[in-house]
């Protein structure tokens, strides 16, 4: 899987953006679109973490200098802040149900699990009580927290009704994710799903597209 990220300032509006370039200047831009030659192409999800959150601010020269990462409420001011934004140089597998199973049986009851697809389509899980979920870039897709038998664990693994649902909604998140760019995608309430599960099409069309764009390049 190849990867990159690029990092965007938005304005509060969002009317407005940014991409920073090679050269640590900022050139104008539609937030989250596709790469161009000069910006500046971030391999390491550890490096890209590092902007999150982190506050921007023009000087007279109209050039956006970092300041300090943003405090807890801040978000609820005005101000310009950095994203990292995910870009695929290689189209990403469909998520596969039987690694979903695995890892909700190898989980222990108790414990705070997030279940979650990482940026390869992968079913992880981490322990919210010792992991942070906040500015935690490997995270495309995450379900509930849940620390119950019903839920994660074996017996939870086992209920088949459960985990089929559990697995439509988290290609439908994978979905979304695909085609937003977007970190942390919630998984969507089963009563928002289609009725007809087209989901994998969906994706389908998706890989297809990239792929064709990708081999134009």
């Amino acid at each position: 899987m190849k990867i990159c990220f690029s990092i965007d300032a938005l304005s509060p509006s969002g009317a407005k953006a940014w991409r920073l370039l090679e050269n640590q200047s900022w050139r104008e831009c539609i937030y989250a679109e596709a790469l161009q030659p000069n910006d500046a192409r971030i391999l390491d999800t550890k490096t890209a973490e590092t902007w999150l959150g982190l506050r921007l601010k023009k000087d007279k020269q109209l050039v956006l200098r970092p300041q300090k990462k943003a405090g807890r409420f801040d978000f609820l001011m005005r101000g310009i802040f950095a994203h990292a934004v995910l870009h695929r140089l290689s189209v990403p597998p469909l998520p596969d149900k039987a690694q979903m199973l695995a890892c909700y049986a190898q989980l222990d009851v108790g414990k705070p699990w997030l279940v979650y697809l990482n940026i390869a389509g992968q079913f992880k899980a981490l322990d919210t009580s010792q992991t942070s979920i906040m500015h935690n870039l490997d995270i495309a897709v995450r379900g509930e927290i849940a620390s119950s038998v019903d839920y994660i664990g074996s017996k939870a693994a086992d209920n088949e009704q459960m985990m089929q649902d559990n697995f439509r909604q988290f290609l439908a998140g994978w979905l979304d994710h695909l085609k937003s760019s977007n970190m942390n995608v919630f998984i969507p309430d089963l009563e928002k799903l289609n009725p007809d599960d087209d989901t994998v099409a969906a994706i389908q069309d998706w890989q297809h597209e990239q792929d064709s764009e990708q081999r134009a390049r």
